[in-house]
């Protein structure tokens, strides 16, 4: 057989491919959007718990906890069985796990589920991340995250208006959201199919044998994870504790929340487009605009004296957040070949959510420290600010001493 008759016979993604990875590789992210507009509502069905101030954003983050542990071992398991059937599983789990705690009352029961939910949201998002890698080339990549980054805030704007009408008529109404889960299950069995090779690559690189192995990327892995995990925190400040910081400039109800924030959900959409824009930069440049957009933001909020002012913050910090995933993970994939993708894309994972869980827990240890949780959105905003600096002087540096007409990739 010719290499040409090989390549032939090597099946391409389409529509369906892509639209399906994208939807399914967000549904973790969507989920916890929709959560944020809950949490007074939780927190105040909860009154009677000493602990629920801090246990109610703890339990929305839990899921981050289990993918940290869980993710590395689900890149093992993509690497070494294969992708579609993991994500298939994982899937149902997620509709069966996200959705149990509409029909709990009791906090810890709910903390439980969301710990087992993130066992589900290890294996979908490094599973669809692998995929994404799989599928296309750098182009391809970069095309259907920004797609992603366009459609999501549809969605994400969508689920925020229901989960404050959903709130409004139940407690915990919102998690019913998690439904979504199995229309998603039936549109990967009908267009994922699992990849023999790392075609896009090896055809890109005019190579028609098998591709050579490489040693574990260890070095790019521990910067990708520390990168990540500090991203990670700053993106979850306001999905998490949004409700609350608001609460301090006046806005108490689920519904006025809700509105509220529906508009300026939507620059998520001008951040995906910023990060199209920006696609020939260096991925260090484009990590610098999303830390100066989302850190310049909460502080913002941090320092907002009324709802409006707070709202212009939100808008700039939802800007960011649109940058925030497409950005981490294409720059995550320029830096791991096919062999080891699964398992680096599981240490991605890992510490994008470890970043989740502990976001609450930074928030609440500044919100103690300065009396009020707009002090704490200050604070981690700065920590943003000196992020981008630290990144944009990195890409100054770096073309100082490259080759101009070679721009490294950092």
């Amino acid at each position: 057989m010719s290499a040409d008759t090989g390549q032939m016979r090597v099946r391409s993604p389409g529509f369906g491919q892509g639209l399906t990875v994208i939807i399914a590789g967000f549904l973790p992210i969507l989920a916890i959007v929709s959560l944020f507009p809950a949490v007074p509502s939780i927190i105040d069905h909860f009154a009677a718990e000493p602990t629920a101030a801090w246990k109610v954003p703890a339990m929305v983050s839990a899921p981050g906890l289990t993918i940290a542990i869980f993710a590395l071992f689900a890149g093992i398991l993509v690497d070494k069985f294969g992708r579609r059937k993991l994500l298939l599983a994982s899937t149902l789990l997620f509709g069966v796990f996200g959705t149990a705690p509409f029909f709990l009352d009791d906090l810890n029961a709910i903390y439980g589920s969301r710990l087992l939910l993130g066992i589900a949201e290890a294996a979908i998002l490094t599973t669809m991340n692998t995929l994404i890698g799989d599928y296309w080339d750098e182009k391809g990549r970069r095309n259907w995250l920004t797609l992603q980054g366009l459609a999501g805030p549809f969605l994400a704007s969508g689920v925020i208006l229901a989960s404050g009408f959903l709130t409004g008529l139940r407690w915990n109404g919102i998690f019913l959201i998690y439904l979504i889960a199995f229309p998603t299950f039936i549109a990967a069995a009908k267009f994922l199919y699992e990849p023999t090779s790392d075609a896009t690559a090896r055809k890109m690189l005019g190579i028609g044998a098998e591709p050579t192995r490489t040693p574990f990327p260890a070095a790019s892995v521990v910067i990708i994870g520390t990168v990540t995990l500090f991203a990670s925190a700053l993106y979850y400040v306001f999905i998490i504790n949004g409700g609350m910081a608001f609460r301090e400039v006046g806005i108490q109800s689920s519904q006025e929340l809700s509105k509220l924030t529906f508009i300026p959900s939507l620059f998520v959409m001008v951040g995906s487009l910023i990060f199209w824009a920006t696609g020939r930069a260096r991925p260090v440049v484009q990590l610098g605009i999303f830390l100066s957009l989302i850190g310049g933001g909460l502080a913002m909020i941090g320092l907002a004296a009324d709802w409006r002012w707070m709202v212009a913050g939100l808008v700039v910090q939802q800007t960011g957040a649109g940058m925030a995933v497409p950005t981490l993970i294409a720059w995550a994939q320029t830096k791991l070949p096919f062999e080891h993708r699964g398992r680096g894309m599981g240490v991605w994972t890992a510490c994008f959510f470890f970043g989740q869980f502990s976001s609450p827990f930074l928030v609440s240890l500044f919100r103690v420290q300065t009396g009020a949780m707009q002090g704490a959105f200050l604070i981690m905003g700065a920590a943003g600010a000196v992020g981008a600096v630290a990144a944009f002087l990195l890409a100054v540096t770096r073309r100082g001493g490259g080759n101009p007409a070679r721009p490294a990739v950092a």
